[in-house]
């Protein structure tokens, strides 16, 4: 018997944090394969300019991922421009580094900002997550069942967190751990959930370290010894869209890399 796998082409795809980094390469290749993609971002973003170079197959959608109101709205736009919705690419996220109490300092770690990381990266993620199945759901399902299919990002930190990334640490463990529960809950709907977590990549988290950090970095991974290129991470949606047995699962995608303290 044949494989079902799926294409990508004639998809539509919306992708949290769009308008940078892994976002914003993953809006850029489904665009070259022929889908269709919605750029969601902040409005201070530069999502405007990125949806005008990818011409008409993409739209741009300003929206904050915790905001019910906002995500909705994406969900509206996406209908009116393009009839349905086949894909959601979670990338949107924020990180702090502060160690969870300074001695030399004697404060503790603010806990707003630990609330923050964990209701942008968690919260907004599950928000985008819960909406887009009602959407997905609606779809006409392939021989296969098959609905629609959810990438989220999580990170190698959620495994080997550092010093200074309890809260970014547990986001990501937040997302790798709902991952397995909400493949379960959605696959009665047809709807895959997959969780990409990413090692050390070229992004604008990371383009901001001086170039002496970053060389250093790279050379903390086994092989390639290198830092991801956000395209790579993009190749592994496209990927994962394709095969249809790819659900409830955390890929690493890290050159092998384990973080040290």
């Amino acid at each position: 018997m044949a494989a079902a796998l799926r294409s990508v082409k004639g998809m539509v795809g919306l992708v949290t944090g769009g308008a940078s980094g892994l976002g914003r390469a993953t809006a850029e290749r489904l665009v070259q394969q022929g889908a269709s993609a919605v750029i969601v971002d902040l409005p201070t973003s530069d999502g405007p300019s990125v949806a005008k170079v990818l011409g008409e197959q993409c739209v741009f959608a300003p929206a904050d991922v915790t905001s019910e109101a906002d995500v909705k709205g994406v969900l509206n736009l996406v209908r009116e421009k393009f009839g349905r919705l086949d894909l959601a690419v979670n990338c949107a996220g924020i990180a702090v580094a502060v160690k969870t109490y300074n001695a030399k300092k004697d404060t503790p770690h603010n806990l707003e900002d630990f609330q923050r990381v964990l209701n942008v990266n968690v919260a907004g993620t599950f928000n985008v997550i819960r909406l887009s199945a009602g959407e997905m759901g609606k779809n006409a399902p392939d021989s296969d069942g098959h609905r629609g299919v959810i990438v989220n990002t999580a990170s190698v930190a959620a495994f080997e967190g550092q010093v200074g990334q309890a809260a970014y640490s547990a986001s990501k463990g937040g997302i790798v751990g709902m991952t397995l529960p909400i493949a379960r809950d959605l696959a009665p709907m047809g709807i895959r959930v997959i969780t990409i977590a990413p090692g050390l990549f070229a992004t604008p988290l990371l383009a901001g370290l001086p170039e002496k950090v970053q060389t250093f970095l790279a050379r903390q991974v086994p092989f390639p010894s290198r830092l991801g290129l956000p395209g790579e991470y993009a190749h592994l949606v496209q990927c994962i869209v394709e095969n249809p047995m790819l659900n409830g699962e955390v890929i690493r995608l890290d050159g092998a890399i384990r973080l040290q303290p």
